[in-house]
């Protein structure tokens, strides 16, 4: 079995439908969900937006966000999560944003987003972390984190005041 096959299970028997919006991932999640058998009944769209623009324009991140957050930061994973949500139909969104490659302290740090709508009202959830390893190690081990939170993210979602 797949490692990422109870990920595609948890959003079938859920019935949730997924989408990405990713940056420094580059559509590694999308692409490593689609790998798992059956996961094209569980996934609609993936956003790759690495540019500026295209985070402002295709996701209506605000520029102001950037400017007062920067680039990797929770507030712009989470506009990310939350304009993918509203831009597509799907039910729930990972989003995140970060630096694979970089030097200093911020090298490995990645920012991730969940947003789906609960009881009609958009919420979204985030965190941040920092991945050991080269650029392409970090990608990896950041598109595999995304997928494998998404039931922790969804009880986070749903029941807010429970520690998950």
């Amino acid at each position: 079995m797949h490692e990422l096959q109870p990920v595609v299970d948890y959003l079938k028997n859920n019935e949730l439908i997924l989408a990405t919006a990713e940056s420094c991932t580059a559509g590694l999640i999308a692409a490593r969900l689609a790998e798992v058998s059956g996961s094209g009944a569980v996934m609609e769209c993936g956003y790759v937006v690495y540019a500026v623009e295209a985070k402002r324009e295709m996701l209506g991140v605000s520029q102001r966000t950037i400017d007062e957050f920067g680039l990797t930061s929770e507030e712009v994973a989470r506009e990310m999560a939350l304009g993918a949500l509203e831009n597509c139909g799907a039910g729930i969104t990972l989003a995140n944003t970060g630096l694979a490659e970089a030097d200093g302290e911020l090298d490995g740090t990645l920012c991730f987003a969940c947003a789906m709508l609960v009881e009609g009202e958009p919420r979204v959830v985030s965190e941040t972390i920092k991945f050991p390893g080269e650029r392409n190690e970090v990608r990896e081990q950041a598109a595999r984190h995304a997928l494998l939170s998404v039931e922790r993210y969804v009880a986070r979602l749903r029941n807010p005041f429970e520690n998950h």
